[in-house]
């Protein structure tokens, strides 16, 4: 399966002013209450960008943010990718590009083999960055189909409660927001439906009543090899086994 978009892993040091600003611009086109002053806060915190672009014409498409924590939860040190702005303009939407490269960036932090356990916490303001979890994990949390467990439920806390302090409410496992909290603009990945049919849409929904006013459900899921699902190992163009680093 071929992309049609280019991505590239970039180190947030290496992003160019122009790069910078056409990701605000994008995202500014998705989301009501972003402001500069908080995407630049956001990118300067992270290690690297995954940046999409149009490989005829070099247009920005798309980025992700991503970073990789590390956070003692109780007497436990773990690992933990975190996507932080993500967007990819809609008429790119169902290219792999994003995911593909995500995927090969958690393989070759897995093949690191670090003593520390290695998850990716993500929190979803969306059905469609929630809907990512089943498609590409065996194991997830929080799901409609089997209880959290004790212990992923104390590292989204421990995660969440580290990243998010004060607008993390621990007893929904969700992080607040109030009024000017950024969210999705109303007509982009709206629910139909359809959609909620899907019965990870609709616990997402569930657990997440306050996802249009930008809400954001905090999820869990053990990066390893073995809990990467074969469609995942598809998009993202790698057998599970060890290959030695990103390429």
């Amino acid at each position: 399966m071929d992309t049609r978009l280019k991505a590239m892993l970039v180190p947030v040091p290496a992003v160019t002013p122009v790069q910078r600003e056409g990701m605000f611009r994008l995202l500014e086109r998705y989301y009501e209450n972003v402001t500069k002053a908080d995407f630049l806060a956001d990118l300067a915190e992270k290690q690297w960008v995954i940046v999409l672009s149009d490989p005829r014409t070099g247009e920005l498409c798309g980025f992700s943010t991503q970073m990789l924590m590390r956070v003692a939860v109780g007497s436990v040190s773990v690992r933990a990718l975190f996507s932080g702005d993500t967007v990819v303009a809609r008429e790119h939407w169902g290219d792999i590009a994003l995911a593909r490269t995500w995927g090969r960036l958690a393989l070759s932090l897995i093949d690191q083999q670090d003593p520390e356990e290695f998850y990716w916490f993500l929190i979803s303001k969306g059905y469609k960055t929630y809907r990512f979890l089943p498609l590409f994990f065996h194991e997830f949390y929080p799901r409609y189909d089997a209880p959290t467990p004790d212990w992923a439920g104390r590292l989204i806390h421990g995660l969440a409660g580290h990243k998010y302090a004060e607008a993390y409410d621990p007893a929904a496992g969700i992080i607040r927001g109030g009024s000017q909290k950024d969210r999705l603009r109303a007509g982009i990945a709206d629910l139909t439906a359809e959609r909620l049919r899907d019965p990870h849409v609709r616990y997402f929904v569930e657990r997440n009543p306050g996802y249009c006013l930008g809400e954001e459900l905090c999820c869990l899921a053990p990066l390893s090899r073995a809990n990467f699902t074969a469609a995942a190992y598809r998009v993202i163009g790698r057998e599970p086994v060890a290959t030695g680093g990103l390429t």
